[in-house]
C-alpha cells in the first residue's frame, strides 16, 4: 500500500441549498493504493477544489466499500462560519473545532445522583445529590 498514491474526488448529486447557505453533494473517493484518505486531508482536497479555506468543509458519513480501493460519503462546503454554527449539529462542531465539548457525568453517576436526591424532601435534596462521604 502506498500511502501517497493517486486519489480521485468525485462529487455528484451536487446541491446549491440557498437556504443554508452551503453546497452538498455526496462525495466518491477513489484510492486504489491507499487503505484510506483522513477527513482532514479530504477537507483540504475539497477546499482547493472549490476555492474555500479548509475549515468550511465538513466530510462525513465516509464508508470504503468491500475490497477497498474506494469509499462513499457525504460533504458540504459552507459560505461562511456564521451559518456553519448555526446549521451543523453540535457533535460535528465540534469534531471540527468549531465548538467545545460538553463534559458530564458519566451515565450511572448522573443516575444515582437522581436517585439519591429522590429519598429526600426540601432542601436536603440538593445535599443527597452530592456523593456520600467515605469514613
Amino acid at each position: 500500500m502506498d500511502p501517497q498514491g493517486p486519489v480521485t474526488l468525485r462529487t455528484s448529486k451536487f446541491i446549491t441549498n440557498r437556504l443554508l447557505n452551503r453546497k452538498q453533494f455526496v462525495l466518491t473517493v477513489l484510492h486504489p493504493t491507499r487503505a484510506n484518505l483522513s477527513r482532514n486531508e479530504l477537507s483540504e482536497k475539497l477546499a482547493a477544489l472549490y476555492k474555500t479555506d479548509k475549515e468550511r468543509v465538513v466530510v462525513f458519513g465516509l464508508k470504503t466499500k468491500f475490497g477497498g480501493g474506494s469509499s462513499q460519503g457525504f460533504g458540504m462546503v459552507y459560505d461562511d462560519e456564521e451559518s456553519q454554527k448555526k446549521f451543523e449539529p453540535k457533535h460535528r462542531l465540534v469534531r471540527n473545532g468549531l465548538a467545545e465539548k460538553v463534559v458530564k457525568p458519566s451515565r450511572k453517576l448522573r443516575k444515582e445522583r437522581k436517585n439519591r436526591s429522590k429519598k429526600v424532601r426540601g432542601t436536603a435534596k440538593s445535599k443527597a445529590a452530592d456523593p456520600a462521604k467515605k469514613k
